[in-house]
């Protein structure tokens, strides 16, 4: 089938609840997306942050093939080899973290740790921070800030409140004696790029002990090397009680996970689960992925690409730039104008990237991006930038 084909068939069946684009992706290699022409285009989104190992790595692409052709899927209720090794390796990525609970996205994860929270602590309300965007299941969406996902969909949960982020006055004054945790992240991906204050993230930890509360890190897109540590945590030097996880757990294979600390309670039998969670095909591809970010040093390419690719974009020269923020390979440009004709700009010259809010381009590399992909795409950002775009108020 050609492009149009495709196209017409997904525009006659799909849901409606996409807007599509008129770009038809049908192969990845590394950090390199492939149309059905065979065009090449850099990308810059690793699918909302999920390859961060790039597309078709061949030792996951290796691991689903053996699994798939062994055990596809078994629930929880019965141990399984994949499974167990998998946990393992979970449980020593942050000290004091040491259960976990596998589910199938970033919102399930999110749905397990906020429902954990209030079996474990007794009470019933949330802190979350303005910005934040937490998924889009009910209980994830009520944390999510952004009234644009909210809006047709209320009453949502009860009892979640949002405060200014990076305000500890704000967070002091939120959490009382009725809240069962904090939710941040500790770099916010979807609402703006904005990573926290190292004083912010340790005075959430500190009113959270005090008030007998859990804190909820959200590491789905800062998670697996994206920010230059395994973990974006580990900038701070500060360890949640709960952790989600989930995008580039399994190499680009649907998968979540909630690590689980020791003041977290009442975790017994039926008190959650999943059909699909820790299958063993996800758990062998998560394998695969996690052996591959250690023995590629994938955070520390991260780190470095990182400030490399800061440092150029800190250079470039265009009074359209409000200011160029990130950590490691999470990026942000924020424009004095909306983002999306330069979005829609960059992927005529074949980068894809996103945005975050109205006026933030964001980039989200695979972490395995060469030197001369990051210098390709300063050049052509650089371009892009330095032209006046026309507002298409969208």
């Amino acid at each position: 089938m050609n492009s149009e084909q495709i196209m017409a068939i997904e525009n006659k069946y799909t849901s409606g609840v996409y807007l599509k684009q008129a770009l038809t992706i049908v192969r990845g290699q590394g950090a390199s997306l492939f149309d059905v022409d065979g065009n090449e285009y850099l990308d810059c989104s690793s699918g909302h942050g999920v390859a961060n190992l790039g597309h078709a790595h061949p030792k996951v692409a290796e691991a689903i093939y053996k699994q798939a052709s062994t055990l596809i899927t078994l629930f929880e209720t019965f141990p399984n080899d994949q499974r167990a090794m998998l946990m393992e390796k979970m449980a020593a990525l942050v000290p004091g973290l040491d259960r976990v609970f596998f589910c199938n996205s970033g919102t399930e994860a999110v749905e397990a740790a906020l429902k954990f929270a209030r079996i474990s602590t007794g009470r019933k309300n949330f802190i979350a921070a303005m910005r934040a965007f937490h998924g889009r299941t009910y209980g994830s969406l009520s944390a999510t800030f952004n009234k644009k996902y909210r809006e047709g969909f209320e009453p949502l949960l009860p009892g979640v409140s949002h405060v200014s982020y990076n305000n500890i006055e704000a967070l002091e004054k939120a959490v009382n004696e009725e809240t069962a945790a904090v939710i941040l992240e500790v770099v916010q991906g979807e609402g703006g790029v904005y990573p926290a204050a190292l004083e912010y993230v340790q005075a959430a930890r500190r009113i959270c002990d005090e008030r007998g509360a859990l804190l909820i890190v959200d590491e789905i897109q800062t998670g697996f090397g994206r920010t230059g540590k395994m973990f974006a945590l580990q900038h701070f030097d500060v360890a949640p009680d709960l952790l989600t996880c989930a995008k580039s757990l399994a190499g680009g294979v649907p998968m979540g996970a909630v690590l689980i600390g020791a003041n977290v309670k009442n975790l017994t039998p039926g008190v959650h689960g999943s059909t699909f969670g820790g299958n063993p095909l996800s758990c062998a591809a998560a394998i695969a992925a996690l052996d591959v970010m250690k023995d590629e040093d994938l955070p520390r390419q991260a780190a470095e690409k990182g400030a490399y690719l800061m440092e150029k974009l800190k250079a470039i020269q265009s009074p359209s730039i409000r200011e160029v923020r990130g950590l490691g390979l999470m990026v942000g440009i924020e424009m004095k104008q909306k983002s999306t004709p330069y979005i829609k700009a960059l992927q005529e010259r074949r980068i894809i990237a996103l945005n975050a809010g109205l006026t933030v381009i964001r980039l989200l590399p695979p972490l395995v991006i060469s030197y001369e992909q990051i210098d390709h795409l300063v050049e052509v950002l650089t371009e892009v930038l330095s032209q006046q775009t026309t507002d298409d108020g969208q």
